[in-house]
């Protein structure tokens, strides 16, 4: 990892530095893994007799930068050369090809940032997510919430997407995203709503017309988790030729569907419904799996800010936050891996634990 690492662009030079910035990257990822969520708490376990032990023997670091030099090198690391290294890092710990696999698209915003007087806007991040596997493939940093629009299209020419299904929320229901997707060799799946109005109202009049929806094929699912119930029913339709315009803004489309889902709680019942488009023939079934792993995204969104306190961190420089966000979700991959190859069913969190009394289980976690 060290190796690795030490090939990382910076912003501006560090001639002179006594540490590396490899090195100091090494100490925070694991630190990281271990489920330590500050610069210094890092800093602390590494300084620790075992951890420096475990780092010299392993790594073949000698000396420990003091918690303020991890923070100065990590601000100088470039974001997009980590997340470079990051994405490739991660793309050889999966199969040669991804075929029928689904890649999620959704971003989140890092909430510590909107208090903070160094940044005029929250930093916000968009996520490729490879829902089958649980990982985080790459990610980009955007200004804004309405800039994932072009970023995901950014994101598509970094990762090998060819043969997957590519899900995404409404803000990525767009005509030329479509087409980039295609262009890519994928198949979209797209939440239909308000940004598409007449897709959405056209389709929208289809479903919930009782004669037109009683001939689309339809399956159900029904989930009982603690006092809630939720039934999802899907609705499928391969027939388009009735969408006229639709046809010849959006690039593939062969299909479209809807899913309702119903929740009942105390005693109360919820029902919402959501609208699709895609490029692919789906059954029902085909629909109602991969709309769920579109939303499997926030899974790991909930990681990011419950096990690893992202919304609670307190690092004000705009690249340090930037690269804690590959590192939480480089360590998040690791995991996840490791609960997928042994089959374990501990949880994240005691995962972490387990690393930070025992160094050696790190070298598990990370198959070495």
């Amino acid at each position: 990892m060290y190796r690795y690492f030490c090939s990382v662009k910076t912003t501006r030079e560090h001639n002179g530095y006594i540490h590396s910035v490899g090195r100091a990257l090494t100490i925070v990822i694991l630190g990281t893994l271990c489920g330590l969520t500050s610069i210094e708490e890092i800093h602390q376990w590494a300084k620790s007799q075992v951890a420096r032990t475990f780092l010299s023997e392993h790594f073949g670091i000698l000396s420990i930068p003091s918690s303020v030099w991890l923070k100065e090198l990590l601000s100088i690391v470039d974001p997009k050369s980590l997340n470079h290294l990051f994405t490739l890092w991660t793309r050889k710990q999966l199969p040669a090809f991804l075929d029928g696999l689904t890649i999620a698209f959704d971003g989140k915003t890092m909430r510590s940032t909107g208090n903070m007087g160094e940044y005029d806007k929250p930093l916000h991040v968009l996520s490729a997510y490879l829902a089958d596997y649980g990982l985080t493939l790459s990610q980009q940093t955007v200004d804004e919430k309405s800039n994932e629009i072009p970023a995901m299209r950014e994101l598509l020419g970094l990762i090998d997407v060819r043969g997957c299904m590519v899900v995404a929320d409404a803000l990525h229901c767009q005509t030329d995203t479509a087409a980039t997707i295609l262009h890519n060799g994928a198949d979209y799946l797209l939440n239909v709503k308000g940004n598409q109005a007449t897709l959405e109202n056209d389709i929208e009049g289809y479903v919930q017309d009782e004669i037109l929806r009683s001939n689309m094929a339809t399956e159900t699912t029904k989930e009982k988790n603690g006092g809630r119930i939720e039934v999802r029913q899907a609705f499928v339709c391969h027939d388009v030729s009735w969408m006229g315009e639709h046809l010849s803004k959006w690039l593939g489309l062969t299909c479209f569907g809807a899913i309702n889902r119903q929740f009942t709680s105390n005693r109360k019942t919820t029902n919402e419904w959501h609208y699709y488009i895609s490029s692919r023939v789906l059954t029902p079934g085909q629909l109602l799996q991969f709309a769920r792993n579109e939303w499997s995204i926030e899974s790991m969104h909930w990681l990011l800010d419950v096990q690893l306190g992202e919304d609670s961190c307190r690092i004000r420089d705009i690249n340090s936050n930037q690269n804690m966000n590959i590192i939480r979700k480089l360590a998040l991959n690791h995991l996840r891996s490791f609960k997928n190859s042994s089959g374990s069913k501990l949880p994240f969190s005691r995962l972490m634990f387990a690393c930070l009394l025992d160094c050696n289980f790190i070298c598990e976690i990370m198959n070495w």
